[in-house]
């Protein structure tokens, strides 16, 4: 009997286990379709996410893949316009295209 009582204990740890890691798995999955939503939405739902959860899953890797985009080193940067600061003119990226090197940061300095 005690081999028949040590296929159960193992078949239980096993069924555990397996449902440990669909778990896991769905969470994962989870994560990576709110890091493709806009960034609005992803910051709405990742409020409620607990820090000790970015430990457990693997934020990183999964952040680096939903946000890689298309774009490869030596691309073209895509074209964009912005409005100037006192809101009278026009900024078209496009414009400076093979005049000048151009350095876009994006960030806050406050």
């Amino acid at each position: 009997m005690p081999g028949m009582r040590a296929k159960s204990v193992t078949k239980k740890l096993l069924k555990v286990a397996g449902a440990v890691a669909a778990l896991y798995a769905a969470v994962a999955g989870a994560l990576f379709m709110v890091m493709l939503q806009t960034p609005d939405s992803f910051a709405r739902t990742m409020k409620h996410v607990p820090w000790p959860a970015m430990a457990i899953l693997p934020f990183k890797q999964l952040w680096n893949v939903a946000r890689s985009g298309p774009l490869k080193v030596g691309d073209t940067a895509p074209d964009f316009s912005l409005e100037s600061p006192d809101h009278t003119a026009r900024f078209q990226l496009s414009s400076l295209r093979g005049q000048e090197p151009v350095v876009l940061v994006f960030g806050s300095y406050t």
